[in-house]
């Protein structure tokens, strides 16, 4: 199934603020995901938004709605629960 990916503020805020190359391979794989949700991608117990993909160091968390995926943040490994 094809997934629409949208980026809340909040999320191209993050991206903004990442070095270039990194940015660069976190939108690959998240295209990737828009086409194939397979990959490092965990549903989240107790937590919103539901999901999250990790890639790399860095972790994206974002929810499937219909035929969309919502990506809320995308931060490093170490504060993306805090």
């Amino acid at each position: 199934m094809k997934y629409e990916i949208f980026f809340k503020p909040k999320s191209i805020k993050d991206l903004k603020e990442l070095p270039k190359k990194e940015s660069e391979k976190i939108l690959s794989k998240i295209e990737e995901l828009g086409n194939n949700l397979n990959g490092d991608v965990k549903k989240l117990t107790n937590h919103t938004p539901e999901y999250r993909a990790r890639i790399g160091n860095y972790r994206v968390l974002f929810e499937i709605e219909k035929d969309q995926i919502v990506i809320y943040r995308i931060k490093h490994r170490k504060d993306v629960y805090n």
